[in-house]
């Protein structure tokens, strides 16, 4: 499961069960500062920024990177921060897909 942010996301129209708990726990540990939800259906991180145009400006690029991989988050932003949460909605839960734009995201925030 390395190298996630080198993967691009496989298009998922249903049909296929949704990682388990297990094996969404050992994605996780590739994509440090995501959290899973209670549930097991998403994953989720919260970003501080130090004002809003740096905010923008992330939501642009996470704009861009999800475009590239056809693969959307829902997220929540106002001044200082973006919540980023994945989930596939085909299947409900969660697929390879949300981990590899987990991975992308948190390249983003290094660069």
């Amino acid at each position: 499961m390395k190298n996630l942010k080198n993967k691009h996301c496989k298009p998922c129209e249903g049909g296929v069960c949704p990682l388990d708990g297990e094996v969404s726990a050992t994605y996780l540990h590739d994509v440090p500062g995501w959290d899973l939800s209670a549930d097991g259906k998403s994953i989720a991180r919260k970003i501080k920024f130090k004002g809003f145009l740096e905010t923008v400006s992330f939501i642009n690029a996470l704009a861009y990177l999800s475009e590239q991989q056809g693969h959307h988050p829902d997220f929540c932003a106002g001044y200082g921060y973006c919540e980023v949460r994945y989930t596939t909605h085909a299947i409900d839960g969660l697929s390879e897909n949300d981990f590899i734009c987990a991975a992308k995201v948190n390249e983003l925030l290094e660069a």
